[in-house]
């Protein structure tokens, strides 16, 4: 208990919340670097993912860069980024978005492959280009799964975002570091404390977000789609 109440009077402690050190700017920095990078995961990711999964072909492409990356440890990426660009905020902003890539590229190319092809065959049928095919028909349908794929993204980015205290860069992750240092297990357990929850609190928010953005006759769709990225990516072993 005595440990928790030095957490708290942490927390409590005024210094903390003032000046480049304080947990406002360290928010914004990690907060910053976290949109920066996972929008910019997403203006490549997207495009592929969605392009792929409208054409039929890539989905060994999609499963490859989505074992990739599980399989590269992001501390190890965040080392190779240090010898190849330096310290501070430039190998914490490429690692992020290396990381981001592969669930958005994922799941968008299953979420694509997962609509009925009736439904696109139906639209073909009715005279539509194949442009408006994909946004008037596919997209839509397929926009949960695109959606989470990009919920899933964001939150991993918030979380490993810490890391970049480890090349110099700041954010939530310099309170962490800084009390290993020093040895102040109760700035390190804060430090992660706040990591933590903006981390629950992005999920929660990008949730609502996603549901906010998917149109209402799909909502539940994701909830009955659940396993459509295996089946979408177990279908690119058998190309059309």
């Amino acid at each position: 208990m005595h440990f928790f109440s030095q957490v708290l009077h942490w927390f409590l402690n005024g210094d903390h919340w003032r000046g480049i050190d304080g947990v406002p700017h360290r928010l914004f920095e990690h907060m910053s670097m976290s949109a920066e990078a996972a929008l910019t995961a997403a203006a490549i990711a997207l495009p592929i993912g969605i392009g792929l999964g409208h054409a039929g072909r890539g989905g060994v492409l999609a499963a490859n860069l989505t074992n990739v990356g599980r399989a590269i440890p992001s501390f190890a990426l965040l080392v190779i980024m240090l010898q190849l660009v330096g310290i501070g905020a430039w190998p914490t902003y490429v690692v992020l978005v290396v990381l981001a890539i592969p669930p958005i590229v994922t799941n968008a190319y299953a979420g694509m492959r997962g609509v009925d092809r009736e439904l696109v065959d139906a639209a073909r049928g009715m005279g539509m280009t194949g442009g408006q095919t994909l946004w008037q028909v596919e997209f839509p349908v397929a926009l949960p799964l695109v959606m989470a794929g990009v919920r899933t993204a964001t939150v991993q980015v918030v979380a490993t975002a810490s890391l970049g205290a480890l090349v110099a860069w700041g954010g939530l992750g310099r309170y962490i570091v800084n009390g290993i240092a020093s040895r102040d297990n109760v700035e390190v357990f804060a430090g992660a404390l706040l990591v933590a929850i903006v981390s629950i609190a992005t999920e929660i928010g990008f949730a609502a977000f996603q549901r906010l953005m998917t149109p209402k006759p799909l909502r539940n769709r994701h909830e009955s789609t659940k396993n459509v990225a295996f089946a979408g990516l177990a279908e690119a072993a058998d190309p059309v």
